[in-house]
């Protein structure tokens, strides 16, 4: 059985509701926010990073509006409405503000084509390797097939760290292949704390990045408290989540 409606907190709370505050003016971009949400959190830290105009709309996950749901049949968050019209999944909006918003500095994304294009390759493998490993030994139940999740995580964060030119993922700048691995690792101390992982068994490399990117500012900024996150991840844990990431993961397929 899952957690009640009623336990799940209805907006953001900490440094994220201060962010919400400062934008409920009315904006030609709206941003359709679900507050506990990783891939929501990557949007949401790059409007905060590239200080870009934005009204915020929290969307209640058992509630939906109706006008979000005429926008976005999928339902799904991030989603933005733009002039009208709606977009979603949270990568192809973080790209979506390079083009529309190209006067609003600093980009995260080079406008190299390989520097892009190998940004694009890490990003990539983020989606498809280590937020799945993350996702498995969340979801883990029994001793042995946490410990085989944990070392799948280790190796494909591991691999990435690597490639980390520090202090960032491409060296000085802040890049959008920091802000697709930012909401996991916020999030790392519920592995901690439940599934035995520690950042320091990956490598000092990825222990060094993961507190780098834990402490940007506009990570922080986008951060709720996590007592209101738990009673979320507490459903994970048991594996009685009903998210269309938990569906995925027990299925064996790619993330939605």
């Amino acid at each position: 059985m899952g957690v009640p409606d009623a336990d799940i907190h209805p907006t953001a709370t900490g440094q994220a509701a201060d962010t919400v505050a400062q934008h409920q003016s009315p904006q030609e971009l709206v941003f359709w926010s679900g507050w506990f949400c990783p891939f929501n959190q990557r949007a949401w830290i790059t409007l905060e990073e590239r200080g870009i105009p934005y009204q915020y709309k929290e969307v209640n996950p058992y509630k939906k509006e109706k006008h979000f749901l005429d926008i976005n049949p999928k339902g799904l968050v991030p989603a933005f409405e733009y002039k009208g019209k709606a977009l979603y999944e949270s990568l192809i909006l973080c790209e979506f503000l390079e083009d529309a918003y190209p006067d609003h500095k600093p980009s995260l994304l080079s406008s190299d084509p390989f520097t892009r294009a190998h940004a694009r390759i890490w990003i990539d493998f983020v989606t498809k390797s280590i937020i799945p490993a993350w996702q498995r030994l969340l979801m883990a139940q029994g001793v042995e097939k946490q410990d085989a999740a944990r070392e799948e995580l280790y190796t494909a964060q591991r691999k990435f760290a690597e490639q980390v030119k520090g202090p960032y993922f491409s060296g000085e700048e802040f890049t959008l292949v920091d802000v697709a691995v930012a909401p996991w690792i916020t999030r790392e101390y519920i592995l901690a704390e439940h599934r035995g992982y520690k950042s320091a068994d990956v490598s000092n490399e990825w222990k060094k990045y993961a507190e780098t990117l834990a402490t940007r500012p506009s990570v922080l900024k986008t951060n709720s408290d996590k007592d209101k996150l738990q009673p979320i991840y507490d459903r994970y844990l048991r594996d009685e989540a009903q998210s269309e990431a938990a569906k995925a993961i027990r299925a064996g397929r790619g993330l939605p």
